[in-house]
Parts: structure tokens; C-alpha cells; sequence
């Protein structure tokens, strides 16, 4: 993660923070040029697709430069801030001002360049190769050299301080509209999955990118706008040109709001689209009087056993869904397209769905079926926590089997839910109201609930989805149950 650009000064790159994740966003910088830092020193909070994360530095030193602004989405890889070290750290904290004045005007003067073994920031990965791409032919070295900041925000972002940069750099190869040809195509491998997903040719998508990379954008343009592309040639090569670029600035921002989509947002997106349109979807419901359980979780509020702990409905929710697939094993499963074969998992990672200002994030309780029931009221409570500070790890939100959503803490009956990626339920819970309910041949006032449990049909045909979800409701009705059943 870390290279040698001279014997003073080392680069920090942009790690992997979370299995395989190919960009972060920088969210906040907690240095600036010429601040000390030592060795475990917090540097930045990044943002991933996953979860929000602190990087910290694996070295003393003073920094020289923060070679990217917050707000900014940078590839893995990519060295973000210089530290000098060693006895270039002195010289580094009297001049930094004009050093830092000077790099701005010639920002491609430090180059990460690897160099021995590089040291490994535990919980982060290794990074084996470098990211920078050998030059198309013909590619100019002032291009190169604006890769740094603003060519890497208009790749991957498409946002922010640097969006102008996106349309400005397809514009100059859009006049003679070739595709690229002799070598292959050069692109991410997310960027190849989605032309193989939209049915692109890489190999007609005019890159935008630096030193010829095909990115998103460049795909999403190929699909978007065929027609226009083919026509342009036609009657007027010029002329279609300007009209893509003004577009996106030609709305009323007094009327309008813009907001970039980044992130866990951006994930979030992606996940649900994906999940909609691969996964068949069948979703059941069920009303069901909760009055006893609502008793049970008064009484569990005053035992002493759960001070301090978060005692509410949610955890017999939760601990209603286990006992359901204790008893219907099938519907813990996944399905592996490779082999074409449905995997049953013999453990339980729950799942919450949570609401946090950067969008919704889905955390889980791991081997949450081997909890008593104190010992899940206090998982849930560490979980709902983290998620609000904003602090939960990618590794968190990995490997959950189904998931719970409460749509009832917005006051909202019911809802139909899409699956987690990856998963085979997901249970939504309604909110609890007071409502006539006939009990015991007489019409009270009882509380109610509606779940909707949606499922993958590949996985969970109607009968098994069924019985999982009529056996909550009958631990909900009568919770005396989660002791026969358990």
C-alpha cells in the first residue's frame, strides 16, 4: 500500500478496505500539509460501497500533500496523501507551503512507484500489482499527467468538483467516433461485467478514461445513445456534439436538486436492481395479534437478566424468525449459478436492515441461531449502535443468510421487500397497532402486526415460504412457543 517516490517521502494508497471493493470515497481528511503524524495515526474516513471507514497511517512523518479534496472517489491503488519521513521530515514541515504551491501547479510530479517488499496495513489486504496502465498509442503525456485528481473523480464519480471534466474528455474523441482497435480494450473487471450485462461491444465504446480506460459512463453513453451516434456521420458530424455536454447543466437549480448517487447509495442501487431482476420474487403476508408478545417484552424490560440490554419487539421478531427456520431448514439456503445447485446453510446470519444518513446499510448478527435470547437482545443493540455512529464494517454486512426489516418504526402496515443479495428471505415487519380483533369470541381492541415475507422462488417454492412464515406468527400469537419449539 505504500511505495518509495524518493528517500523521503512515501505514498499512501488507497487500500482495500472491504474483500474485493475497487473505489472509496473520501469523506473527511483529519490532517493537512505539514501536520505530524505517527505510526496508527486516523488520517481520513473513506466510504465504501459497503460502510464507512477510518484509514490510518502505517508511518511517522509530516505531510506533504493530500493529493485528492474530500468529496473525492479514488480508486484503489491510488496514493492519496505523501508523508515524509526519515530526515526528510524536518525539511518537509519549514517549506511545506511552497512545496504544497508547487505540486498544485505540477501535480503529476510524485509518481508511486513500487519499490521491495510494501508494508501491510492489517485488516486491509495486500495490494500485488500496481494500477497504472501502460499508454494507448497516441496518448499524449500532458493527458497522463491530469490523471492525478481530476481525471480519476470524472471517471469514477461523475461528480463533484470535477464533473465538468467527465463530458469535456469523450468530447474530443467523439468527432471521429472510431473505435479503438489492436489492443484489447482496456477495462475494469465491474466495467466488463456491466457491457456483458448491456450487451456492449468494449471494443466500440470510445474510452474516456486515463490512459485509454473504458469506465461506466462510457458504457451507460454506448447503450443510451446509439441512434444518435450513427446518425451524427450522416448529415451533421459536428453538430450533435455540444448538445450531450450542455444538457446535463440545463436545468433550473432553484426548481431542482441534484443529487449524486455514491457510496452505500450507489451500492444499495446496484444490489437492488440486481436482486429484483435475478432473483424470482413472491412475496406472502400474514396478520397476526401480537398482544401477549407485547406483554412478554414489558415483563423481559423489568428482569433483571436484560438491564442494559435493548429489550424490545424487534428481539422476539428476530428470535420468532429463528425458531421458523429451526423447524424449516430449506429456507436458509442461497443459490449458486456456477453450479446450478441450492446451498442450505446450517447456521443463521441475521440480518437488520438500518437506515443511516449514507442510505441503508444491512449489517448482521453472525451464527445468530447458537444466541440465547439476552445474548441476541445485546447483539442487537451493538448492532443498531454501530450502524447509527456510522461505524459498522464492511465484514459486518458479509455473509447474511436472510434479513429483517422493520417498515412499522415509520409507521407503515406492510411492504414488500427485496431481497439481500444472495439471500432467500426477507421478513418485513409492520407496525404494531391497537385494532378490533376478535378474541375469545368477542371483539377487542388487540395489538396487531402484518409481515410479509417475500422469498426466492428458485430456492423457497409456496409451501415451504408458507409454513416459515405462519410459524412466526404462531410464536408472535403465543411467544410460550419459543420454549415448545426452540
Amino acid at each position: 500500500m505504500t511505495t518509495m517516490t524518493d528517500s523521503s517521502v512515501r505514498e499512501f494508497k488507497m487500500p482495500d478496505v472491504g474483500e474485493g471493493l475497487t473505489e472509496a470515497e473520501i469523506l473527511k481528511w483529519y490532517v493537512q500539509p505539514g501536520d505530524t503524524v505517527t505510526d496508527g495515526q486516523v488520517v481520513c474516513e473513506v466510504e465504501t460501497a459497503k460502510a464507512a471507514v477510518e484509514l490510518p497511517i502505517p508511518y511517522d512523518g509530516v505531510v506533504r500533500e493530500l493529493h485528492f479534496p474530500e468529496g473525492t472517489t479514488v480508486d484503489v491503488g491510488t496514493s492519496i496523501i505523501a508523508v515524509a519521513v526519515g530526515d526528510g521530515a524536518a525539511a518537509a514541515a519549514e517549506p511545506v507551503q511552497e512545496a504544497v504551491a508547487e505540486e498544485a501547479v505540477a501535480e503529476a510530479a510524485v509518481e508511486p512507484k513500487p519499490e521491495g517488499r510494501q508494508p501491510v496495513l492489517v485488516g486491509y489486504g495486500v495490494s500485488t500489482s500496481s494500477t497504472k496502465r501502460r499508454p494507448r498509442k497516441g496518448a499524449e503525456a500532458p493527458a497522463a499527467a491530469q490523471t492525478p485528481a481530476a481525471a480519476i473523480q470524472a471517471e469514477l464519480n461523475g461528480h463533484g468538483p470535477a464533473a465538468p471534466a467527465a463530458p469535456a474528455a469523450p468530447a474530443a474523441p467523439a468527432a471521429p467516433a472510431a473505435p479503438v482497435t489492436g489492443d484489447r480494450p482496456l477495462a475494469k473487471p465491474p466495467v466488463r461485467k456491466l457491457a456483458k450485462d448491456l450487451g456492449v461491444d468494449l471494443a466500440t465504446v470510445v474510452p474516456s478514461g486515463p490512459d485509454g480506460i473504458i469506465t461506466r459512463e462510457d458504457v451507460h453513453a454506448a447503450v443510451s445513445a446509439p441512434e444518435p451516434a450513427q446518425a451524427a456521420p450522416r448529415s451533421e458530424p459536428t453538430a450533435p456534439a455540444p448538445s450531450p455536454t450542455a444538457a446535463p447543466a440545463s436545468y433550473d437549480t432553484t426548481r431542482e436538486t441534484r443529487i449524486p448517487v455514491k457510496g452505500v447509495r450507489k451500492a444499495t442501487a446496484a444490489a437492488m436492481v440486481g436482486s429484483a431482476f435475478t432473483a424470482p420474487h413472491v412475496t406472502e403476508f400474514v396478520t397476526v395479534d401480537v398482544t401477549r408478545t407485547m406483554k412478554l417484552v414489558e415483563e423481559l424490560k423489568q428482569d433483571k437478566e436484560y438491564t442494559g440490554l435493548r429489550v424490545n419487539p424487534l428481539l422476539l421478531i428476530a428470535k420468532a424468525l429463528l425458531v421458523a427456520i429451526k423447524r424449516n431448514p430449506d429456507i436458509n439456503a442461497s443459490w449458486d449459478e456456477t453450479a446450478q445447485e441450492i446451498v442450505v446453510k446450517h447456521y443463521v446470519n441475521l440480518g437488520i436492515a438500518a437506515a443511516t444518513p449514507r442510505g441503508l446499510i444491512v449489517p448482521n448478527i453472525k451464527d445468530a441461531h447458537a444466541r440465547t435470547l439476552p445474548q441476541l437482545a445485546g447483539s442487537l443493540g451493538e448492532l443498531v449502535s454501530t450502524a447509527r455512529e456510522g461505524k459498522t464494517s464492511p465484514a459486518a454486512m458479509q455473509g447474511g443468510t436472510v434479513t429483517i426489516t422493520n417498515v412499522g418504526v415509520f409507521g407503515v402496515d406492510t411492504g414488500t421487500p427485496i431481497l439481500n443479495p444472495g439471500e432467500s428471505a426477507i421478513l418485513a415487519v409492520g407496525a404494531i397497532k391497537l385494532q378490533p380483533w376478535v378474541h375469545k369470541g368477542k371483539v377487542k381492541p388487540r395489538q396487531v402486526t402484518t409481515l410479509a415475507l417475500s422469498f426466492d422462488h428458485r430456492l423457497v417454492d409456496g409451501e415451504l415460504g408458507s409454513k416459515a412464515l405462519a410459524d412466526v406468527a404462531a410464536v408472535l400469537e403465543q411467544p410460550k412457543r419459543l420454549i415448545s419449539w426452540a
